[in-house]
């Protein structure tokens, strides 16, 4: 079983669920329509990866930034830099067809993250940013979200039970696109503007 690090211990999470077009740009910027309820799919352990690659069985993948919450004790409780990674041109086959999107999104490797950071109790507001080689990419806060990470808890957990070290990925802003190998990624997650945890990647094949 794959496992991810908080505050330097090793944790083996269940699953990984996900919400899909959770920012208004992004979902413009891929064509798609306001959804009417909060989009979920989940990732198995196996989907769990501290790599970044750029293709998978010969697909090509592209990069989805997220805000990515552990789940311990009935809360989140620790936060990491995620990427979800998408292959593409299958999920548009898939979603032409209103197929599932398992193919798509919930290959080997699909989901990346940092190490994960405990959260202090309090409220505040988490974002998100991602460079590409020193260039800024991806930004995004919890403010920007159609749903907000309590919302988003309490719908996953009004039809499926989490356990202790489950994940779950709080969706993307704009500015997805195709890995390229060879390409240096920094995702951050910030707390009321101070950096929390920041993580570089290198894209291999």
């Amino acid at each position: 079983m794959n496992q991810i690090t908080l505050d330097g211990s090793s944790i083996t999470p269940n699953k990984v669920v996900c919400v899909g077009r959770n920012y208004v740009e992004h979902i413009h910027e891929l064509g798609n329509e306001v959804p009417n309820e909060m989009v979920l799919f989940v990732k198995p352990n196996s989907a769990i990866s501290s790599s970044l690659l750029a293709s998978h069985n010969g697909d090509e993948l592209h990069y989805e930034g997220e805000i990515s919450f552990l789940y311990q004790n009935g809360k989140f409780s620790a936060v990491a830099f995620g990427i979800d990674l998408t292959k593409r041109s299958v999920q548009n086959v898939l979603k032409s067809k209103s197929l599932p999107w398992e193919r798509s999104k919930a290959f080997n490797g699909s989901a990346v993250f940092s190490e994960f950071v405990s959260l202090q109790p309090e409220a505040s507001l988490l974002g998100l940013t991602l460079s590409i080689n020193n260039t800024l990419i991806q930004e995004g806060d919890t403010q920007l979200m159609l749903y907000k990470p309590d919302e988003i808890l309490a719908e996953i957990q009004s039809f499926m039970a989490l356990t202790d070290g489950d994940i779950v990925m709080t969706g993307t802003p704009k500015g997805v696109g195709k890995i390229i190998a060879g390409d240096v990624y920094i995702g951050t997650v910030t707390q009321n503007g101070k950096t929390l945890v920041s993580q570089q990647w290198t894209a291999s094949v």
